[in-house]
């Protein structure tokens, strides 16, 4: 995109920008239909004029907010250019980031193009990507880190995340096998009075597992897959007593581990294995008085050398725009009640 330089009125404070889309990117791709993608922007920096003439943008506004979009659109010509779409989600998330760059609560080293552009896996027509700079950091620790801890709140991908990275190594060869596991809590001693055989009555603890594996598998390939123990999923119960080599292992609602289940898991650490261990410690379904394996866990091996800990908020939810908002009148509400 062409630029001119950014003008400055020092007596008004303005300042004043202009960018020239180039002709191979149809100003649709830019401005998105209906002009849908302009708006966004616009309802983000309500105090700049953002003015469209062909295939050239002009910005007038405070210097910060020029400064701004003109980085934003700088970003979405990046984006544009590896041939993915922009949509109005990337662009209200790419605003964030670089606000958030601006206010000091990133390094600068990974822009919005960086985020947006880095592919995991491509399934069945679609492509899965981080969406937001703490799940890129969360993607990459698990590329760099034997054992990663992905901690927020419901809706940030935490075990999708984590999934697609499980089904990338396996596809690449880095591992020969998949294991998911979770501890089915809920079930407690109810389990011997629901019906039918073992794997029935767990199987609805295990259910979001296989939900996330149909997404990004062939369905059809994945009894197969199970049958020969390239993909296993069971109860954490099941994991006591073994070694596991040679394998990606995500553990999943780890909050709903004790401290003894935490330990057992995190020994079965075999050689040439990753381990990824997801929870949300505001969702702890135990029992009044047990003490959540994923609270103390990090007080233990916080700063262990390939033991790392990615944390996401409500800002990487990337579920339903309410879903971020609920979650964070939760954090209000225990803050004020000293939950």
């Amino acid at each position: 995109m062409t630029q001119t330089p950014i003008d400055r009125t020092p007596a008004a404070g303005q300042a004043h920008a202009r960018f020239t889309v180039p002709a191979k990117h149809p100003m649709v791709t830019v401005l998105g239909s209906g002009d849908s993608l302009l708006r966004v922007i616009e309802n983000a920096f309500p105090a700049a004029d953002i003015h469209v003439r062909g295939n050239e943008i002009s910005a007038s506004g405070s210097a910060a907010d020029v400064a701004l979009v003109q980085r934003l659109f700088d970003e979405m010509m990046l984006v544009l250019r590896t041939g993915q779409p922009m949509t109005e989600d990337a662009v209200e998330r790419s605003i964030a980031m670089l606000r958030a760059s601006e206010n000091g609560g990133a390094d600068g080293s990974e822009t919005p193009a960086d985020v947006l552009t880095q592919n995991i896996l491509s399934s069945r027509g679609r492509t899965i990507r981080p969406k937001t700079l703490n799940q890129k950091r969360y993607v990459d620790s698990i590329d760099k880190h034997t054992v990663t801890f992905g901690i927020g709140p419901a809706g940030t991908g935490k075990t999708y995340l984590a999934m697609a990275k499980a089904v990338q190594a396996l596809q690449a060869k880095q591992v020969n096998r998949i294991i998911l596991t979770r501890p089915a809590v809920e079930a407690g001693e109810r389990l011997g009075f629901l019906p039918g055989t073992l794997y029935e009555k767990i199987d609805p603890y295990l259910r979001p597992l296989y939900d996330a594996l149909h997404d990004m598998l062939d369905p059809d390939s994945i009894p197969r897959l199970m049958a020969a123990g390239t993909i296993e999923v069971a109860p954490l119960a099941y994991m006591r007593g073994r070694t596991l080599n040679d394998a990606f292992i995500i553990l999943d609602e780890a909050q709903n581990t004790s401290p003894e289940q935490m330990k057992m898991f995190l020994t079965r650490l075999g050689f040439d294995s990753k381990i990824v261990i997801t929870g949300d410690v505001t969702q702890v379904d135990l029992p009044g008085g047990t003490k959540s394996g994923l609270r103390q866990v990090q007080e233990i091996l916080e700063g262990v050398e390939d033991v790392h800990f990615s944390r996401l908020t409500s800002q990487d939810v990337v579920r339903h725009k309410l879903v971020g908002r609920i979650v964070d009148a939760y954090e209000r509400y225990d803050d004020r009640n000293g939950s």
